[in-house]
């Protein structure tokens, strides 16, 4: 399945809503701002930087198959979305243009490996921040704040939330926060709960009517109940809160303190809500903004 429309998205209940975004259709066009490359970027004592010096470009992990978050068009195979903006924005800042960029798309379960292996420089995609993956990789954030949600068949009003999952076939991605919350918090038997490597595959099987539901944060479902409203719903009130930050090697601290500075900059300085308002702000729905957590 594939899906092109921009989410729409609410943060985790009790946050302020305090950025408005702008009205229009998911069709409509507005186009991210375009990014200035900095020149003479140094970041002294990064072996993460020094390796996209020497090689001449970024390599960065992505996910392709969240609508107005990183979706890849089969068609054309450029990404796009707010992960994706905010992905180009570092790497310009860091001294990158957009044709010195390669993309690479990493399921849930393989990004700390990824990072680890040095196999992408950085990672931009729904990657929330926690004490676990702390002790493998780092981050950088957070950039946004989300909160676990579900997606059920529109017409189906059994499940109002997940108080109500018990005996419901709950599917979600492996590797992912939201599939361990489900499973550490019993809302539904184990036998009832179905991982997938990618979000659209446990879309396809909702549709299919083989699962009941799909969990995962409310940024990304909004997204595909846009696509096809007639199909699906997204019910409840968020039950988490999910920071997303970048992911990087666990021991470069001069990267992280650089990429703070820059998702820092972008957010008071105005790139950040222009970013939101192109991509996941489309419906006129508002975010906070985040607050850099250096550590």
């Amino acid at each position: 399945m594939r899906v092109r429309t921009l989410a729409v998205v609410l943060l985790a209940g009790g946050l302020a809503l305090t950025a408005c975004g702008k009205e229009g259709s998911p069709g409509e066009s507005n186009p991210a701002p375009s990014q200035e490359v900095a020149s003479g970027v140094r970041v002294e004592g990064s072996k993460t930087f020094d390796s996209m010096t020497q090689r001449g470009k970024v390599v960065i992990g992505v996910k392709d198959d969240q609508p107005g978050l990183g979706l890849k068009d089969a068609t054309t195979n450029k990404y796009s979305g707010f992960d994706i903006e905010i992905a180009k924005l570092i790497a310009a800042q860091l001294g990158f243009d957009e044709s010195k960029i390669q993309y690479k798309s990493i399921p849930s379960a393989g990004r700390e490996q990824a990072l680890i292996n040095g196999d992408v420089d950085y990672y931009v995609g729904t990657y929330t921040i926690n004490a676990g993956r702390k002790e493998k990789i780092a981050f950088a954030g957070p950039y946004f704040t989300a909160g676990q949600d579900l997606l059920v068949r529109k017409d189906d009003d059994s499940i109002t939330g997940p108080e109500s999952l018990k005996g419901k076939k709950v599917c979600s991605v492996t590797g992912s926060t939201p599939i361990k919350k489900i499973k550490e918090g019993g809302y539904t038997e184990a036998e009832n709960i179905s991982e997938y490597q990618t979000y659209s595959q446990c879309v396809a099987k909702l549709a299919e009517g083989a699962i009941d539901a799909v969990t995962t944060d409310d940024a990304i479902l909004k997204g595909y109940a846009a696509d096809e409203p007639d199909k699906f719903k997204v019910v409840g009130k968020p039950f988490s809160v999910e920071p997303y930050g970048v992911g990087l090697a666990k021991d470069d601290k001069p990267i992280r303190d650089k990429i703070n500075d820059i998702l820092e900059g972008a957010i008071t300085g105005g790139d950040w809500q222009k970013i939101y308002d192109a991509t996941l702000g489309k419906s006129g729905s508002a975010a906070q903004k985040p607050v850099i957590e250096r550590y």
